[in-house]
């Protein structure tokens, strides 16, 4: 065995998830890139194989007290693997959901922040965690340092038409019971007196009580008489007004004990501001009141990655510089990475796959260390070619600097980089999981690949758009960077919004929705968190498939449910079972019982068509559309995606029992995923993946408008042309199809294209572009059309 440092990583066996029990070496120190269809084993290889053995073995060396609190491996399913170093992973999960989340704090630099303010700030204001909303020193009293606050909707409580007798304040516990003696009793209300026909005096008595001469309410209030609806007994409570009582009994209490009618109820009257005390900031007094060159701590939070760099390098205190230095070489690499329009004081909840990922790289790059193998996930997902261009630079210095790159990739300029190529396939899922071509990229170029065929393919421009005469008007936009601009919108074809990384696409989207708020919006975000979310349960097709099981057994369907009856009675239907450990972390293992499949022995015993409910659940869409229409009166050719759906109540036009299984599988099949398994847990699924499931549950609309936030994430030409296929079938359909959108080849399809920029964040915010895709190709100043002439900019 060859042990020199240089030695190639060989691999023998692998069969992880479609892998095909293959075996092949791979050079280091060079770009690798993966590529090949959607579900051709490119992950299976790359992440489930390499990366999780390099990760178990690392961790190997721990002791295991260590071990049982860091992230589980599982051996990897391969006969052996040799020569591995250390696996950095940077993939699109997400780094974190708390509303206290930011790329400040993800980045670990925002302590660097509060140490130059503790150091520098003028007049200080203590130590650094007096600069530190989630600390006590720091944080605002009022808000603990959330930066918002539940506003009350005060208008929403009273209806004017009515009198207070009749119930003119609409709050249940102030209209109903003994608290309605406050204001129906009160001898200085007029109880039986419409609302609107209340003086200004009246009004605000009603809602705020007495009030002191310089306008401040009064600790002395009238005393009102309430008697209990039990007893009898009368008692005399101070008058309280509408407004200060119903915060102070609800929205400066916990809530959450009371019934989830009434929680419901007063949730139905607020709505979520800015502390008013911290203006949002989460910051106390003394923390806002320390400046640097006339700049708070919040001020440096919210100035783009860009803006800031420019201002922090001015610091040149003694106290200051060595931290200046050290913020400035993260600065440095957000503004490498594309992402230099982004804020510290970001939060993470609200950032795209993509930003995920080059915020996970720039948390990478600030490492000295070398043999490392970096394995990247379609690090161009969201990226603009220009932005593009730029990780493209950062993954070639990372090789340069003496590691080994590599990168599950579907981007052509990607592809173009690379030393090696590892292309799998040829088709997805049972049609993959092989190795179609290994070599150099102009080896490569001479196959027949369906990966040369990209490379080889010229870009196609939409000489023939169609033709519309009605638009979506938007008017004044000057949400987060747009620049109070105007933008039109056709109706009825497929527009395309594209432009650079921050340069307000999604912005000017979000005003459309609220503007539209009938549309489809279908986003990359998760359907389900639960480990019991599948993409069957999703679609509904698991409960139709139950009662299929159910019929033929003669049992009821609840003992072909995991979460139900026909759960593994060892686990719960977990698959796992969880030790608690006296001084460590909870360990989990695979359950011994079930061995992982979460199904009681009985629920296994019961099949159809010679299959259990298990292997169903494994079988791909792609298999399971063949297992159920095999044998039906219902031709599967038949099955339209688009077909509206019969009403609730109507009988079927056509007679088959698996027609609510068969249409919602093809509609899965037609946007692409024929691939993935019924059972796989939705937390296993990409963000693309994810978005072509809620596509598909939304297809039989008609007259409806779709918007998809790059829908091409983490498809390969091959799949994306199945996809303009589709949204060319919506728009024929009388549909209009909105994509946000990067991919070359999908841009240059569209009807209608809107490019937003020219840069990001406040370079961004205007429309640099509006128009068919021939007159984009020649419009001077488009980036975007620059990439369609075949310049590089």
């Amino acid at each position: 065995m060859n042990t020199s440092h240089n030695a190639p990583i060989i691999i023998t066996g692998a069969h992880e998830n479609n892998l095909r029990n293959i075996s092949l070496e791979i050079p280091k120190g060079c770009l690798v890139v993966f590529c090949g269809v959607s579900g051709s084993g490119k992950s299976s290889l790359a992440f489930d194989t390499i990366a999780n053995e390099s990760n178990r073995q690392w961790q190997e060396n721990y002791p295991l007290f260590l071990r049982n609190k860091m992230p589980h491996y599982d051996r990897a399913k391969v006969e052996s693997i040799e020569n591995l170093t250390p696996a950095v992973v940077v993939d699109q999960h997400s780094i974190g959901v708390s509303s206290r989340s930011t790329v400040g704090t993800v980045l670990d630099v925002a302590p660097l922040v509060r140490l130059l303010f503790s150091r520098c700030g003028e007049p200080s204001a203590g130590g650094s965690m007096a600069y530190s909303a989630n600390h006590p020193m720091g944080m605002c009293p009022h808000c603990t340092g959330l930066g918002t606050d539940l506003v009350l909707k005060e208008d929403l409580l009273f209806d004017t038409a009515k009198t207070l007798r009749e119930g003119a304040i609409c709050f249940s516990q102030f209209s109903n019971g003994w608290q309605t003696y406050l204001y129906q009793a009160n001898p200085k209300i007029n109880a039986d007196k419409k609302l609107s026909d209340f003086s200004a005096e009246e009004w605000d008595y009603l809602k705020y009580g007495e009030r002191e001469p310089d306008g401040t309410l009064s600790k002395k209030q009238i005393k009102v008489e309430i008697r209990s609806n039990n007893t009898g007994r009368v008692d005399k409570v101070d008058y309280e007004g509408v407004i200060p009582r119903f915060e102070r009994l609800y929205l400066k209490r916990d809530i959450t004990k009371l019934k989830k009618s009434l929680q419901d109820e007063i949730l139905s009257f607020v709505e979520k501001g800015d502390c008013p005390h911290c203006g949002g900031t989460g910051l106390n007094p003394k923390a806002l009141e320390s400046k640097i060159n006339g700049k708070n701590i919040v001020d440096y939070s919210n100035m783009t990655a860009a803006e800031l760099l420019a201002g922090i390098e001015k610091i040149n205190s003694p106290m200051g510089t060595s931290l200046a230095r050290q913020i400035s070489s993260y600065l440095r690499r957000m503004v490498d990475v594309g992402i230099g329009y982004l804020s510290f004081s970001r939060k993470t909840d609200t950032l795209s796959g993509g930003e995920i990922q080059r915020i996970k790289m720039v948390r990478s790059l600030k490492s000295s260390l070398t043999n490392i193998t970096y394995i990247f996930d379609e690090p161009t997902a969201g990226l603009h070619p220009s932005d593009a261009e730029k990780i493209g630079r950062i993954l070639v210095s990372l090789k340069n600097a003496g590691n080994s790159v590599f990168v599950v990739e579907h981007n052509r300029q990607m592809i173009s980089l690379a030393d090696h190529v590892i292309e799998m396939g040829e088709g997805a899922g049972a049609n993959g999981g092989n190795i179609v071509f290994q070599g150099s990229l102009d080896d490569l170029k001479k196959t027949q690949t369906k990966t040369a065929l990209m490379l080889s393919e010229k870009i196609t421009i939409n000489k023939n758009p169609l033709n519309f005469t009605e638009f979506f008007e938007l008017k004044d936009l000057h949400s987060h960077n747009l620049k109070h601009i105007d933008v039109k919108i056709p109706k009825g074809v497929l527009t395309a919004i594209c432009g650079v990384a921050g340069s307000g696409k999604s912005s000017v989207m979000q005003e459309f929705i609220k503007a539209n708020p009938d549309s489809v919006w279908i986003n990359q975000k998760p359907i389900g968190t639960s480990i019991r979310s599948t993409p069957a349960t999703y679609t509904g097709v698991a409960d139709e498939i139950r009662k299929l099981f159910a019929k033929e057994n003669g049992v009821d369907a609840s003992y072909l449910s995991f979460n139900a009856k026909g759960g593994c009675p060892a686990c719960g239907g977990t698959g796992r079972i969880t030790y608690d450990m006296a001084f460590a972390e909870p360990v989990v293992i695979v359950c011994e019982d079930c061995g992982g499949h979460r199904y009681s022995r009985q629920a296994l015993s019961y099949t159809y068509k010679g299959k259990n409910i298990d292997e169903v659940m494994s079988l791909t869409v792609d298999e399971a559309l063949e297992f159920f229409n095999e044998g039906e009166s219902l031709p599967l050719a038949h099955t339209s995606l688009l077909a509206t759906p019969s009403p609730k109540g109507a009988a079927a036009p056509l007679k088959s029992p698996n027609l609510n299984i068969i249409n919602p599988l093809k509609a899965l099949q037609d946007v692409g995923i024929g691939y993935i398994t019924l059972g796989q847990s939705t937390a296993t699924l990409s963000g693309g993946e994810i978005q072509r499931i809620k596509l598909a549950s939304e297809l039989h609309k008609k007259g409806a408008v779709y918007i998809l936030d790059e829908p091409s994430t983490g498809l390969h030409n091959k799949d994306a042309e199945k996809l303009l296929a589709l949204f060319r079938k919506l728009v024929t359909d009388g549909n209009t199809v909105i994509i946000i959108e990067h991919r070359l080849e999908l841009i240059a399809q569209a009807d209608y294209i809107i490019e937003m920029g020219q840069g990001g964040g406040t370079d961004g915010g205007e429309v640099v572009f509006a128009g068919t895709p021939e007159e984009l190709v020649n419009c001077v100043k488009s980036k975007t059309g620059g990439y369609l002439r075949g310049e590089t900019k």
